[in-house]
């Protein structure tokens, strides 16, 4: 499993707009501050996952989770690990095909995220 941890924040561009989309939660930006990979097997919960992230000293507000499989029942290597992580923040930095990862927030909830 790999989980990118994002912080939301205010875009660069700051407009009155912007401010009244950021303050009802859609618009802003988002900007990785962890990563990790974990195997299912170590995974206990969300809370402990996100107990985890939060002993890192960072803030965040949403997670986004992607799996990645390996092959003939061999775990995949740290290359594709460090591979699969450096696509989700590239995906993130570009805004691009953000729904194809799932979402969760602080708490866990399910979010839908639209780029």
């Amino acid at each position: 499993m790999l989980f990118v941890f994002l912080e939301k924040g205010p875009p660069d561009d700051y407009s009155a707009d912007n401010a009244v989309h950021f303050r009802t939660g859609s618009g802003g930006t988002l900007t990785p501050v962890v990563c990790v990979d974990k195997a299912v097997a170590d995974i206990g919960s969300f809370t402990g996952l996100a107990k985890e992230a939060e002993a890192t000293g960072q803030h965040w507000d949403i997670v986004l989770v992607a799996c990645l499989a390996g092959s003939n029942g061999v775990a995949p290597s740290a290359s594709e690990v460090d591979q699969g992580l450096e696509t989700m923040v590239d995906a993130i930095k570009t805004g691009s095909k953000l729904g194809r990862f799932l979402a969760f927030d602080h708490r866990g909830d399910p979010l839908q995220i639209t780029a």
